[in-house]
Protein backbone atom coordinates (compact mmCIF):
# COMPACT_ATOMS: atom_id res chain seq x y z
CA UNK A 1 0.00 0.00 0.00
CA UNK A 2 1.44 3.33 -1.04
CA UNK A 3 1.60 6.25 1.70
CA UNK A 4 -1.27 8.33 0.09
CA UNK A 5 -3.85 5.06 0.21
CA UNK A 6 -5.80 4.96 3.24
CA UNK A 7 -8.01 2.54 4.64
CA UNK A 8 -11.98 2.63 5.82
CA UNK A 9 -13.82 0.75 8.29
CA UNK A 10 -17.11 0.92 8.05
CA UNK A 11 -19.88 -0.72 10.86
CA UNK A 12 -22.78 -2.95 9.40
CA UNK A 13 -25.47 -0.55 10.37
CA UNK A 14 -23.48 2.32 8.20
CA UNK A 15 -24.85 0.58 5.00
CA UNK A 16 -28.59 0.58 6.14
CA UNK A 17 -31.28 3.44 6.99
CA UNK A 18 -30.51 7.03 7.73
CA UNK A 19 -26.66 6.68 8.61
CA UNK A 20 -26.04 5.28 4.85
CA UNK A 21 -28.51 7.43 3.51
CA UNK A 22 -26.26 11.08 4.90
CA UNK A 23 -23.16 9.30 3.87
CA UNK A 24 -24.83 8.56 -0.11
CA UNK A 25 -25.81 12.21 -0.34
CA UNK A 26 -22.84 13.63 0.94
CA UNK A 27 -20.71 11.46 -1.51
CA UNK A 28 -22.19 13.37 -4.23
CA UNK A 29 -20.40 16.61 -6.08
CA UNK A 30 -20.39 19.80 -3.58
CA UNK A 31 -23.18 21.76 -6.20
CA UNK A 32 -25.78 18.97 -5.24
CA UNK A 33 -24.95 18.75 -1.69
CA UNK A 34 -25.85 22.11 -1.25
CA UNK A 35 -29.03 21.63 -3.37
CA UNK A 36 -30.44 19.04 -1.16
CA UNK A 37 -29.68 20.73 1.79
CA UNK A 38 -31.35 23.78 -0.08
CA UNK A 39 -34.29 22.03 -0.56
CA UNK A 40 -34.80 21.18 2.98
CA UNK A 41 -33.99 24.54 4.81
CA UNK A 42 -35.09 27.50 2.30
CA UNK A 43 -36.10 29.89 2.37
CA UNK A 44 -34.43 29.79 6.22
CA UNK A 45 -31.07 29.35 5.29
CA UNK A 46 -28.84 29.13 2.39
CA UNK A 47 -25.89 26.33 1.68
CA UNK A 48 -23.53 27.07 -1.16
CA UNK A 49 -20.97 25.18 -2.49
CA UNK A 50 -18.60 27.01 0.02
CA UNK A 51 -19.63 25.56 2.53
CA UNK A 52 -18.35 23.26 5.07
CA UNK A 53 -20.56 19.59 5.70
CA UNK A 54 -20.00 16.69 7.82
CA UNK A 55 -20.20 13.89 7.47
CA UNK A 56 -18.53 14.54 3.14
CA UNK A 57 -19.69 11.23 1.84
CA UNK A 58 -17.78 7.78 2.53
CA UNK A 59 -14.10 8.94 2.32
CA UNK A 60 -14.63 11.26 5.24
CA UNK A 61 -17.24 9.43 7.32
CA UNK A 62 -17.06 10.99 10.57
CA UNK A 63 -20.28 12.50 12.05
CA UNK A 64 -19.65 15.90 13.59
CA UNK A 65 -19.62 16.45 17.23
CA UNK A 66 -19.81 19.89 17.97
CA UNK A 67 -17.53 20.18 20.36
CA UNK A 68 -14.80 18.83 18.40
CA UNK A 69 -15.29 20.34 15.37
CA UNK A 70 -12.85 22.29 12.94
CA UNK A 71 -12.95 25.88 12.86
CA UNK A 72 -14.83 26.16 10.09
CA UNK A 73 -18.14 25.34 11.66
CA UNK A 74 -17.64 27.13 15.20
CA UNK A 75 -14.35 29.05 17.12
CA UNK A 76 -12.36 27.55 19.32
CA UNK A 77 -13.60 29.34 21.94
CA UNK A 78 -17.34 28.13 21.24
CA UNK A 79 -16.66 24.94 21.51
CA UNK A 80 -15.05 24.98 24.57
CA UNK A 81 -17.64 26.84 25.57
CA UNK A 82 -19.74 23.95 24.59
CA UNK A 83 -17.71 21.30 25.86
CA UNK A 84 -17.81 22.76 29.71
CA UNK A 85 -21.45 23.58 29.53
CA UNK A 86 -22.02 19.77 28.99
CA UNK A 87 -18.86 17.78 30.28
CA UNK A 88 -17.39 18.36 33.87
CA UNK A 89 -14.60 15.68 33.10
CA UNK A 90 -14.40 15.39 29.34
CA UNK A 91 -11.71 12.85 29.26
CA UNK A 92 -12.86 10.37 26.47
CA UNK A 93 -16.38 11.44 27.06
CA UNK A 94 -17.90 12.85 24.10
CA UNK A 95 -20.85 15.33 23.53
CA UNK A 96 -23.46 14.17 21.27
CA UNK A 97 -22.61 13.11 17.57
CA UNK A 98 -25.11 14.72 15.06
CA UNK A 99 -25.99 12.95 11.68
CA UNK A 100 -25.52 16.07 9.45
CA UNK A 101 -23.92 18.92 10.08
CA UNK A 102 -23.48 21.79 7.63
CA UNK A 103 -22.29 25.97 7.50
CA UNK A 104 -24.62 28.14 5.90
CA UNK A 105 -25.84 31.43 5.79
CA UNK A 106 -28.96 32.55 7.99
CA UNK A 107 -30.16 36.17 7.66
CA UNK A 108 -26.83 36.96 6.31
CA UNK A 109 -25.35 35.88 9.28
CA UNK A 110 -22.54 32.23 9.25
CA UNK A 111 -24.93 29.86 10.81
CA UNK A 112 -25.07 25.97 11.30
CA UNK A 113 -27.82 23.53 9.96
CA UNK A 114 -28.18 20.96 12.86
CA UNK A 115 -30.00 17.63 11.32
CA UNK A 116 -31.08 14.34 13.19
CA UNK A 117 -32.21 11.55 10.79
CA UNK A 118 -34.12 8.96 10.65
CA UNK A 119 -35.50 6.22 8.62
CA UNK A 120 -38.20 4.42 11.35
CA UNK A 121 -40.10 5.16 13.96
CA UNK A 122 -38.59 2.97 16.02
CA UNK A 123 -35.46 5.09 16.10
CA UNK A 124 -37.90 7.43 18.25
CA UNK A 125 -38.08 5.56 20.78
CA UNK A 126 -37.35 6.63 24.79
CA UNK A 127 -33.69 6.60 25.55
CA UNK A 128 -31.57 7.53 28.81
CA UNK A 129 -28.49 8.98 28.95
CA UNK A 130 -25.46 6.67 29.09
CA UNK A 131 -22.75 8.55 30.95
CA UNK A 132 -21.19 6.89 33.23
CA UNK A 133 -19.22 9.75 35.04
CA UNK A 134 -20.75 10.93 37.95
CA UNK A 135 -19.65 14.41 37.20
CA UNK A 136 -20.62 14.29 33.73
CA UNK A 137 -23.84 13.08 34.62
CA UNK A 138 -24.91 15.71 36.97
CA UNK A 139 -23.24 18.22 34.66
CA UNK A 140 -25.65 17.00 31.63
CA UNK A 141 -28.72 17.02 33.62
CA UNK A 142 -27.60 20.69 34.61
CA UNK A 143 -27.04 21.38 31.11
CA UNK A 144 -30.53 20.66 30.20
CA UNK A 145 -32.36 21.78 33.08
CA UNK A 146 -30.80 25.29 31.76
CA UNK A 147 -31.58 24.53 28.22
CA UNK A 148 -35.25 23.80 29.44
CA UNK A 149 -35.71 27.27 30.84
CA UNK A 150 -34.58 28.75 28.13
CA UNK A 151 -36.94 26.80 25.65
CA UNK A 152 -39.57 27.83 28.27
CA UNK A 153 -39.05 31.53 27.79
CA UNK A 154 -39.63 31.25 24.25
CA UNK A 155 -42.71 28.48 24.57
CA UNK A 156 -43.73 27.03 27.61
CA UNK A 157 -44.18 23.01 27.81
CA UNK A 158 -40.18 21.91 27.58
CA UNK A 159 -38.95 19.20 29.85
CA UNK A 160 -35.31 17.86 28.73
CA UNK A 161 -34.45 15.63 30.60
CA UNK A 162 -31.77 12.62 30.80
CA UNK A 163 -33.64 9.80 31.84
CA UNK A 164 -36.63 10.21 29.23
CA UNK A 165 -36.06 10.97 25.38
CA UNK A 166 -32.31 11.79 25.88
CA UNK A 167 -31.86 12.15 22.57
CA UNK A 168 -34.37 14.53 21.61
CA UNK A 169 -33.59 16.60 25.02
CA UNK A 170 -29.82 16.76 23.46
CA UNK A 171 -30.78 17.73 20.08
CA UNK A 172 -32.66 20.61 21.35
CA UNK A 173 -30.37 21.75 24.13
CA UNK A 174 -27.44 22.05 22.30
CA UNK A 175 -29.13 23.99 19.32
CA UNK A 176 -30.41 26.16 21.74
CA UNK A 177 -26.85 26.77 23.10
CA UNK A 178 -25.41 27.88 20.07
CA UNK A 179 -27.90 29.77 19.24
CA UNK A 180 -27.59 31.47 23.12
CA UNK A 181 -23.93 32.15 22.12
CA UNK A 182 -24.75 33.73 18.82
CA UNK A 183 -24.69 31.45 15.97
CA UNK A 184 -27.91 31.30 14.62
CA UNK A 185 -29.14 27.88 13.90
CA UNK A 186 -31.50 25.62 12.06
CA UNK A 187 -32.60 22.11 13.68
CA UNK A 188 -33.75 19.94 11.04
CA UNK A 189 -35.57 16.42 12.14
CA UNK A 190 -34.94 14.53 9.30
CA UNK A 191 -36.61 11.54 7.89
CA UNK A 192 -35.69 9.23 5.18
CA UNK A 193 -38.73 7.68 3.50
CA UNK A 194 -38.57 4.05 2.11
CA UNK A 195 -35.50 3.12 3.66
CA UNK A 196 -36.45 -0.65 2.52
CA UNK A 197 -33.55 -2.72 3.41
CA UNK A 198 -34.50 -1.75 7.10
CA UNK A 199 -37.81 -3.47 6.54
CA UNK A 200 -37.47 -7.09 8.51
CA UNK A 201 -40.87 -7.25 9.70
CA UNK A 202 -40.22 -5.33 13.21
CA UNK A 203 -39.89 -1.92 11.89
CA UNK A 204 -42.55 0.39 10.83
CA UNK A 205 -40.70 2.00 7.54
CA UNK A 206 -41.14 6.23 6.98
CA UNK A 207 -43.78 6.11 4.30
CA UNK A 208 -44.44 9.55 3.70
CA UNK A 209 -43.95 12.61 5.11
CA UNK A 210 -47.24 12.87 6.67
CA UNK A 211 -46.51 10.13 8.68
CA UNK A 212 -43.14 11.00 9.98
CA UNK A 213 -44.53 14.49 10.98
CA UNK A 214 -47.41 12.32 13.46
CA UNK A 215 -44.47 10.03 14.71
CA UNK A 216 -42.30 12.89 15.47
CA UNK A 217 -45.13 14.92 17.19
CA UNK A 218 -46.26 11.75 19.07
CA UNK A 219 -43.26 10.63 20.39
CA UNK A 220 -41.96 13.80 21.47
CA UNK A 221 -45.13 14.34 23.04
CA UNK A 222 -44.08 15.67 26.98
CA UNK A 223 -41.04 16.21 26.02
CA UNK A 224 -41.23 19.34 22.77
CA UNK A 225 -44.20 21.13 22.99
CA UNK A 226 -45.70 20.61 19.47
CA UNK A 227 -46.32 24.14 18.36
CA UNK A 228 -42.59 24.28 18.25
CA UNK A 229 -41.78 22.85 15.03
CA UNK A 230 -41.60 24.70 11.69
CA UNK A 231 -41.22 28.02 13.39
CA UNK A 232 -38.51 30.23 14.09
CA UNK A 233 -37.25 31.65 17.58
CA UNK A 234 -35.83 34.91 18.60
CA UNK A 235 -32.40 33.68 21.20
CA UNK A 236 -31.59 37.25 22.52
CA UNK A 237 -31.46 38.47 18.91
CA UNK A 238 -30.35 35.07 17.38
CA UNK A 239 -32.46 33.27 15.21
CA UNK A 240 -33.23 29.51 15.67
CA UNK A 241 -36.02 27.31 13.37
CA UNK A 242 -37.06 24.11 13.83
CA UNK A 243 -37.77 21.86 10.73
CA UNK A 244 -40.00 18.60 10.19
CA UNK A 245 -37.91 17.62 6.68
CA UNK A 246 -38.46 14.56 4.36
CA UNK A 247 -36.89 13.10 1.58
CA UNK A 248 -36.36 10.06 -0.55
CA UNK A 249 -32.45 8.49 -1.08
CA UNK A 250 -32.40 5.84 -3.26
CA UNK A 251 -29.98 2.71 -2.84
CA UNK A 252 -30.85 0.50 -5.15
CA UNK A 253 -29.45 -0.18 -8.68
CA UNK A 254 -32.01 -0.11 -12.27
CA UNK A 255 -31.37 -1.82 -15.60
CA UNK A 256 -30.55 1.50 -17.92
CA UNK A 257 -32.58 -0.82 -20.54
CA UNK A 258 -36.24 -1.66 -18.95
CA UNK A 259 -35.75 0.45 -15.51
CA UNK A 260 -35.99 -2.92 -13.18
CA UNK A 261 -34.59 -2.90 -9.79
CA UNK A 262 -31.52 -5.22 -10.04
Amino acid sequence: MTPAERTFTFREREFKGSRFRCLLLTNNAPKEVAAFLNSLVAPHALVTTEDHWAPRGFLDPHEAELGKTPPEFLPNHDRDVLNSWWLAQPGRANTPNWDLVSTCRIENRRGLILAEAKAHEAELSDDRSGATNLGNSRQIEDALADATIGWNALASGFALSANSHYQLSNRFAFAWKVARMGTPVVLLYLGFLDAQEMGDGSRILLKDHDQWHRCLLARSKGTIPEEVWDRTFDVHGTPLTILIGSAVVGIHARSASDRAVV
